[in-house]
């Protein structure tokens, strides 16, 4: 029996997996790969019930939980997902907030213990393919910049993953990107508004064209309702969020062996 190929992306947090890979889960889900989601945070510090922020005195952390991972479970399964992994690690808020300190924080984990715990799942999985954020975290969030930590260390342990990857937005797709939002009035959120601007158009080893799938990528973004900042994202026409987020872009971090073939699909030439 022919063994089937599979993907792993790594998140941060419950969401991240609908803004920034999507495209390709649902894209590789359809084709029958094995598409797993791992998600190292609970998401406590996301928007609460009343829409309070995580940093406020009276949010309400245990709610945020259970909501947000009900949320996740419906936005993996539209995206493409065939197995979702919780790592259950305490969200670190944003760079600054005072839960920075928490020792539980996804921030304070001890790289190596978590790459180990990482490379057994992807061992376990047959994780050909691993997806996470670029050193900056692609936005600067402490718990992004954790993620590639012990991701990039976990492919390392690993005795079967080939191929890393970094969801980007190069330079030049960038400045396109913000210029013709705003010319339409979207609401940008910081995750698009304060990415990584300095990825050389010249470093994307991959294009995958996700047109055919940016429905499921916008349904996958609605389905955690509880995060208010992306109501932009939802509310805009399927042919407007198609033209901006239709095609995502990859860059090839670190590989078992030399690379051919993967232009427009993370596992070509494999």
């Amino acid at each position: 029996m022919k063994q089937t190929r599979t993907l792993v992306c790594v998140h941060a947090h419950p969401d991240d997996e609908a803004l920034f890979t999507a495209g390709i889960s649902a894209h590789y889900g359809a084709l029958g790969y094995q598409v797993v989601l791992v998600t190292c945070t609970n998401g406590r510090l996301g928007f609460d019930q009343h829409a309070r922020p995580g940093y406020e005195l009276d949010h309400d952390g245990e709610a945020t939980v259970a909501t947000r991972a009900g949320e996740l479970l419906r936005a993996a399964r539209l995206a493409g997902f065939t197995r979702v992994v919780n790592l259950g690690y305490e969200d670190s808020g944003m760079t600054g907030w005072a839960q920075n300190e928490n020792p539980n924080a996804f921030m304070k984990v001890d790289v190596e213990a978590g790459a180990r715990t990482l490379a057994a799942l992807f061992d376990e999985v047959g994780a050909h393919v691993v997806v996470t954020y670029d050193e900056n975290g692609f936005y600067g969030h402490p718990d992004h910049v954790q993620a590639n930590r012990v991701t990039t260390r976990a492919v390392q342990l690993s005795s079967i993953t080939q191929r890393l990857y970094y969801p980007v937005l190069p330079r030049g797709v960038l400045e396109k990107f913000t210029r013709d939002a705003k010319a339409q009035g979207v609401y940008l959120p910081a995750w698009i508004i304060e990415a990584t601007p300095d990825t050389p158009d010249e470093l994307v080893a991959c294009v995958m064209d996700v047109t055919e799938y940016a429905a499921q990528k916008q349904g996958a973004i609605a389905m955690h309702a509880s995060q208010i900042d992306n109501g932009d994202l939802v509310a805009m026409s399927v042919e407007l969020f198609t033209l901006l987020f239709g095609t995502e872009y990859y860059q090839r971090a670190w590989s078992r062996s030399s690379v051919e073939g993967d232009r427009t699909d993370l596992f070509g030439g494999m």
